[in-house]
């Protein structure tokens, strides 16, 4: 037997009728009634009906006394000891792993008591734990099979290369095949540590002021080669200067992340806009394009780690880069939004705050 039932069974046999409780209301009652007046006075005179009338009250008041105890008991039980059994039973299903339990509220929404508002708080919790331990076994999930693809890659091209009549040019697509995978999977690992370190909070930003437009023209020309190949339509309406107070190299991550984003969904002879505006409170920031667009569905995923919208793209990327952005973005005290429509293309747009009194200069490309 566990320590837990052994503990409800001697609970359930000592509070069933509590004794205590039922001297407590029988001396109560005795004295409220003048029933101790009565049986000096029966006793004192040796009336044989005196001493029976007192007989008769005695045993009426000991019923009356029986049946608050058990009604006393009955509420108790209903309003707290059920309740607080529930409760115990939940944890101890929690504390093995179960976070599918739930305890529903004893009284309806007008009137909660103290107890149903530890109950809600209660269910809140496990459902918060249970929510960790599922986003935990899907990332462990999602790192095993994101691995195994590259991994499968370079070993199937590596023994493929072990052929001796393989011809030169074969053998050079092959190695660069290898090279691709290696690639990725060296991704994979530099956003898993990026973001770990992020969401542990081992990073200590570097906040101070600096240009971002120089920012984001340096990181739009890294991509000029992805640009030509897909003859995508290149809008950029940014002023000449605007200061920000971020991490600059952790920023860095956040546009090369959006700006490969709308390359890669971006179908050849599209359009990607990326536009720039200041205020004295932030520097806003928003690339859009005329890709396949984010269902309402993806949208409420779209930052979450390893999530793909798009499947049909998965081999292009591991479901890290915008959750590792939000991230950044949330360190540096800004936020990131995105605003989407299937078949139209999306648009991120991005605040970083500014220095007080940010002067720019409008300017467009």
């Amino acid at each position: 037997m566990t320590e837990g039932k052994r503990s409800k069974q001697i609970w359930d046999r000592d509070s069933r009728f509590p004794k205590s409780l039922f001297g407590i209301y029988l001396g109560v009652l005795c004295l409220m009634s003048g029933l101790h007046q009565g049986l000096i006075v029966g006793m004192d005179y040796l009336n044989v009906g005196g001493i029976l009338m007192v007989h008769i009250t005695v045993a009426y008041w000991l019923i009356v006394a029986a049946v608050l105890t058990l009604f006393t008991r009955w509420r108790v039980r209903k309003t707290y000891d059920e309740p607080l059994q529930q409760m115990a039973d939940a944890t101890e299903k929690v504390a093995k792993g179960d976070f599918s339990v739930y305890i529903a509220p004893t009284d309806t929404i007008e009137k909660y008591d103290y107890l149903d508002r530890m109950i809600l708080d209660f269910n809140k919790m496990v459902e918060e734990l249970g929510s960790v331990e599922t986003l935990k076994t899907d990332f462990v999930s999602n790192v095993s099979h994101e691995m195994k693809t590259p991994i499968a890659v370079i070993q199937s091209y590596a023994e493929l290369m072990k052929t001796d009549q393989l011809p030169e040019s074969r053998r050079k697509e092959y190695a660069q095949a290898i090279m691709n995978a290696s690639a990725r999977l060296s991704d994979l690992i530099s956003n898993i540590l990026k973001l770990n370190r992020l969401e542990n909070q081992n990073i200590t930003p570097e906040i101070r002021s600096y240009d971002v437009c120089r920012q984001l023209t340096d990181c739009i020309l890294q991509f000029e080669k992805a640009w030509d190949e897909k003859e995508l339509d290149l809008q950029i309406d940014m002023e000449e200067a605007a200061i920000v107070m971020a991490d600059e190299s952790l920023m860095e991550l956040v546009w090369n992340n959006l700006l490969s984003n709308a390359v890669k969904f971006t179908e050849c002879d599209g359009t990607v806009t990326i536009r720039q505006q200041s205020d004295r409170q932030f520097v806003t920031v928003s690339i859009s394009d005329t890709g396949c667009g984010i269902s309402s569905e993806a949208k409420a995923h779209i930052f979450d780690k390893f999530y793909q919208g798009d499947t049909s793209h998965a081999a292009e990327g591991n479901g890290l880069g915008l959750a590792l952005a939000k991230r950044v973005v949330d360190l540096m005290g800004g936020d990131i939004t995105v605003m989407s429509e299937e078949g139209k293309g999306s648009t991120f747009q991005v605040r970083i705050p500014a220095p007080s009194g940010n002067i720019t200069m409008d300017s467009e490309v």
